[in-house]
């Protein structure tokens, strides 16, 4: 299967995905809707490894692109907290769809782009103050080049960049630890598999478009993207706690979910923040 099959495999899915998602108990939109002080556990996650880069006003009044959206109650999470000409960007046109009609419930008016995380300064002729990813997004990119490079050109001069996301350890246990079943350094291709499920509770059966195609990323491989792209590391954090139920050993914690006292410790996540040089 080539490249651009694989891509469009994965973005049938994740339409398919978008409509379980956007009725799932995990997301419970419509109690998101109904508070607008609610900020998004990932974006509250976000924000701590972020704010000690940021000036004393956080994210307010500052511009801000959100790579790999999805439904976007992230997105508008980040316009809650002030962030300004708020752009997100996703492969999958149901999730922007779904994100259109969430930030319109909420009042806002975001700018929303469809297209691959790789390329988004190709789609986006601007810059911005801020750029983000997390929570499930790098595991669905070929390579990282190119993406760095895109987010580098995308970031005003002094712009920050963070990344946090699953820390890569898990998909070498293909997230059952604690043997190793899979690659952990990136360079082997595409991991392809079946699942008519998602992570959202209840799901499974509900997926219509079961290929997915994921592709190992090391941290190695991340940080060295971000570098050879000109962007200056600020921060690199591996932790303790992730943003979903990922195996059965995890128990709630204030920051999503952790592994219980006793068990080895392991990175759950990592995150990265970094910077493009300038004033």
């Amino acid at each position: 299967m080539s490249e651009a099959e694989a891509i469009a495999a994965n973005r049938a899915n994740w339409d398919d995905r978008a409509e379980v998602h956007v009725r799932s108990r995990m997301y419970d939109v419509d109690a998101f809707l109904a508070d607008p002080d609610d900020i998004s556990s990932v974006v509250r996650n976000d924000l701590a490894v972020l704010a000690p880069h940021l000036p004393p006003t956080g994210v307010a009044g500052r511009s801000l692109l959100h790579l790999q959206c999805h439904i976007g109650t992230d997105t508008v999470s980040w316009a809650r907290l002030g962030a300004v000409e708020v752009h997100g960007l996703d492969l999958s046109p149901n999730s922007l769809r779904h994100a259109a009609r969430i930030a319109a419930a909420d009042g806002r008016d975001l700018t929303w782009v469809e297209g691959d995380a790789r390329f988004a300064s190709t789609l986006i002729d601007r810059h911005f103050d801020v750029v983000v990813t997390s929570a499930g997004t790098i595991v669905w990119l070929p390579e990282l080049t190119a993406w760095a490079r895109s987010i580098h050109d995308l970031l005003a001069p002094g712009g920050v960049f963070l990344i946090r996301d699953d820390h890569p350890i898990l998909g070498a246990m293909a997230f059952e630890p604690w043997e190793i079943e899979d690659d952990y350094l990136a360079g082997s291709g595409a991991r392809t598999y079946s699942d008519s499920g998602t992570y959202t509770e209840d799901s499974q059966g509900s997926i219509t478009h079961t290929t997915n195609h994921e592709w190992r990323h090391d941290l190695g491989e991340i940080v060295s993207a971000l570098l050879a792209a000109g962007l200056v590391i600020e921060a690199l954090a591996e932790l303790p706690a992730m943003d979903w139920p990922a195996f059965p050993d995890l128990v709630p914690c204030a920051d999503g979910w952790t592994l219980p006292a006793g068990k080895p410790r392991i990175p759950l996540n990592f995150a990265v923040v970094a910077r493009k040089p300038g004033h």
